[in-house]
């Protein structure tokens, strides 16, 4: 039996929503029965809401607490700030260590949290995070309680590295989502499936190309702001599943399934609604998505990270590559580190019982490590 318990707790940089709602939630899994676990979880994303994280229960069965922890960024990307979000992580970690009782914290990086958990030890040992341009610093950076164990699990490599890598660099207008240089479409036959390693280049030099125009209208445009009635604003950031991995598996071969995203089919999922970094402010693209700027990289911080580190690769991930989950273990400073594989999809959904599999895995290596 799995016990869970609703935890609400204040931001030290934001007050208690309107409606009652704290800006800090989430959901503590534990076993309903036995003494207190001495070692727990926590799981945070830059904006999806982990309160009921999948593998949870899962971690929960085998005698370890669990605090899947939102901050107040979770269904408000546009508005990320890192620094705010650091801290907000830190309101998570306390808990565990003084109301909970955990003599050991594991941070876990979920997907994309694994660049935002490796940013937060980062911080923790050697602080680094700067505010976004225009805001103030935030005192309690200074003050992060470090995890003791790190785990990457279906991690990207930062958030402005898998955005770039998924964009379209086709575009030619980002005010219209339809414009398209057909001599960068991804989806024109002429170009493949299979796309040959000219074309590779040309598209991956041009994708890092559209990031920095972004990034230069983003600047021109607080620039701007400045002395006016307005701080920042919203754009939009059209065509975002368009890696050509997604597309053609013979770059990259693994066990995922071809001309698919998680949104399904790349081709209409691009011209589609739904997409990481779709709706932006100024200051959140900079703060969470340009190359230039952003502080959302891993490779940084995972080169602060010394403490004993698992990097858990699903093998039929359509996002995450193989590239990705070496690149994570390879930047890792610890020298207690592994790689591990799963054949399973970015959720762990497919096939039946991967997520037992990766449960007893984790498990297993935290045990190992007392």
């Amino acid at each position: 039996m799995i016990s869970r318990e609703f935890v609400g707790l204040p931001s030290p940089l934001v007050g208690r929503a309107g409606a009652g709602g704290h800006p800090c939630q989430g959901l503590y899994h534990r076993p309903a029965a036995g003494p207190p676990p001495r070692t727990a979880f926590i799981a945070t994303h830059y904006n999806i809401d982990f309160a009921e994280h999948y593998l949870a229960p899962y971690l929960a069965e085998r005698g370890y607490g669990f605090l899947g922890w939102n901050t107040r960024f979770r269904g408000d990307e546009p508005h990320f700030l890192l620094d705010h979000a650091l801290a907000e992580i830190g309101v998570g970690v306390r808990w565990l260590r003084e109301q909970a009782g955990v003599e050991r914290v594991v941070l876990l990086g979920n997907s994309g949290g694994g660049s935002l958990m490796a940013a937060y030890q980062s911080q923790a040992v050697e602080p680094n995070v700067r505010p976004a341009p225009g805001l103030r610093p935030v005192p309690e950076l200074d003050e992060l309680p470090p995890g003791d164990l790190f785990v990457a699990l279906a991690a990207h490599a930062g958030r402005p590295d898998v955005l770039t890598a998924w964009m379209d660099p086709s575009v030619t207008d980002e005010t219209d989502p339809l414009s398209v240089d057909p001599e960068l479409d991804p989806f024109d036959e002429r170009h493949g499936p299979p796309y040959d390693a000219e074309f590779q280049h040309r598209y991956r030099a041009a994708q890092r190309a559209r990031n920095e125009r972004i990034t230069d209208w983003a600047l021109a445009e607080l620039d701007a702001l400045r002395g006016t009635r307005a701080r920042d604003r919203l754009f939009l950031v059209p065509r975002t599943w368009a890696d050509l991995r997604m597309v053609d598996p013979s770059i990259e071969p693994s066990d995922r399934i071809p001309n698919q995203c998680y949104r399904g089919e790349p081709a209409r999922a691009n011209y589609g609604v739904h997409g990481v970094g779709l709706v932006c402010t100024l200051r959140g693209w900079l703060s969470m998505w340009s190359l230039r700027t952003s502080q959302c990289r891993a490779a940084p911080h995972l080169a602060r990270i010394t403490v004993p580190s698992l990097v858990v690769h699903a093998t039929a991930d359509t996002g995450v590559f193989d590239s990705d989950a070496r690149a994570i273990l390879d930047g890792l400073a610890a020298s207690d580190k592994r790689l591990a594989l799963v054949k399973a999809d970015h959720y762990l959904q497919d096939p039946p019982g991967a997520r037992d599999e990766a449960a007893d895995l984790v498990a297993g290596w935290v045990a190992e490590r007392g």
